[in-house]
């Protein structure tokens, strides 16, 4: 969901640990990370905490 909310603002973001699921069986335990650039940093963070997807 972070991922198309991003996108959808035109922020490329890259998703880290991707294929970690396999390692943790699908169970989510594992959680998965995204980078976004610098310059995107303050408008991405923004986006995804108006949205209830940001943890402090």
């Amino acid at each position: 969901m972070a991922m198309a909310l991003l996108e959808g603002e035109g922020i490329t973001a890259f998703e880290w640990d991707v294929h970690m699921s396999i390692l943790d069986g699908s169970l989510g335990i594992l959680p998965r990370r995204l980078a976004v650039a610098d310059a995107d940093w303050f408008l991405a963070q923004a986006i995804l905490r108006d949205n209830g997807l940001w943890e402090e």
